[in-house]
């Protein structure tokens, strides 16, 4: 199978830079796998877990927010608002932070916070199940 260049950059840092045999990636329309001379394409990150396959061992990465580019020959970028490897979350971590963001919801004075702080929870969540805790 052939390789293609791949990146993935966060604020913080550049995450990964390297040949893949093929990267999925959680998409807002829904998860889709890229590989060597695909078309290029544009979207938008959910929430999730966006996996790297490479020769030597995949490397699984939870993203939130961002986009994904496949440029004209099949290179991929995904610029990331957060990337962290999955091997490095606490699930404890999330399962406090769903309590927390519950508590907030029923503590929103306005519809703004609200709305806010039900989205953090749907992406929580999401990221809970992809997690499969």
């Amino acid at each position: 199978m052939a390789n293609f260049h791949f990146e993935l950059v966060s604020p913080e840092k550049l995450f990964f830079s390297g040949e893949v045999r093929q990267v999925d990636v959680p998409g807002e329309e829904g998860e889709f796998g890229v590989l060597a001379e695909h078309a290029p394409y544009v979207a938008t990150l959910k929430p999730g877990v966006l996996t790297i396959y490479r020769d030597d061992g995949n490397i699984r990465v939870v993203v939130r927010g961002g986009f994904a580019e496949v440029a004209p020959g099949g290179n991929l970028t995904v610029l990331a608002e957060q990337a962290v490897p999955v091997d490095e979350l606490d699930p404890e971590m999330i399962t406090q932070a769903i309590q927390d963001t519950e508590e907030d919801i029923s503590d929103a004075t306005d519809e703004v916070a609200r709305d806010k702080a039900r989205e953090r929870l749907e992406q929580l969540q999401t990221l809970q199940a992809a997690l499969g805790q």
